[in-house]
């Protein structure tokens, strides 16, 4: 507990607001790595998973990919193409790109598979092409599950971005690092709680978004049917459970 007041108290010391390595010029880093990582796996994965999705074709081979990227070890991954590119902040955002992918790729197929293939089969007998398929029923109707699949790939950058410091002298992981190498425990904690502060607001945000994304008539559709769904019979204490008191 001494811990984690010394490093609130550590983050609250206007020592560490003001120049060189100060917290707003690493959090700003720690956000602009974030946000170029998100941009680049963004660009290859939800494309490919909505392909993937629309068509129902390569979902296997996608599948397969994603579980492999995600077994990938960060450390591994982030240490080999350090070895490769040296120092600098390329080898930190091609290694975070890579381990982005997974779960924006399962975000995209996802959400597009989850659209009823009956209205898919109305929305082509009203004559709508398939791009018009894509951006007028597939993307409305699967935007939540694409959504979650960005904010469990942003949250898992941001929490991965500390490494970046690892090979660059970049973003919030820096705090940690050094407060490691010096034994600054102070600031160690402080940058962690920095980053899980980053974390916090970031998934609100998202969450907050993730609401709002679905088309207000589906929203009113499921209401509807959670409000119309007959409530299930309690089984009574004693009472052997039968088809008919099941939960």
């Amino acid at each position: 507990m001494n811990l984690f007041i010394d490093g609130i108290a550590w983050i609250l010391d206007p020592a560490n607001w003001s120049g060189t390595g100060s917290i707003p010029q690493r959090l700003w880093e720690h956000i602009w790595i974030s946000a170029v990582v998100l941009l680049l796996a963004s660009a290859i994965a939800l494309p490919t998973g909505a392909l993937v999705g629309h068509t129902g074709k390569g979902r296997e081979f996608s599948v397969m990919v994603s579980g492999g990227l995600r077994a990938l070890p960060t450390l591994g991954v982030l240490t080999l193409f350090g070895l490769w590119l040296g120092i600098g902040l390329g080898a930190p955002i091609i290694a975070l790109v890579i381990l982005a992918i997974p779960p924006l790729l399962a975000g995209a197929y996802a959400g597009f598979e989850s659209v009823d293939r009956r209205t898919i089969d109305a929305a082509r007998a009203m004559g709508m092409r398939e791009l018009q398929l894509v951006g007028r029923v597939e993307v409305p109707l699967g935007l939540p599950i694409i959504v979650g699949g960005i904010r469990s790939a942003t949250l898992q950058i941001i929490a991965t971005a500390t490494l970046a410091a690892y090979i660059a002298d970049d973003g919030l992981g820096r705090f940690i690092f050094a407060g490691l190498k010096t034994r600054n425990y102070d600031e160690m904690l402080g940058g962690s709680i920095l980053v899980i502060l980053l974390a916090l607001i970031v998934d609100g945000i998202f969450a907050i978004t993730q609401r709002l994304v679905v088309p207000a008539g589906v929203r009113a559709t499921r209401t509807r049917e959670l409000r119309s769904r007959p409530a299930r019979p309690r089984a009574v204490v004693g009472q052997p459970i039968t088809e008919g008191n099941r939960e």
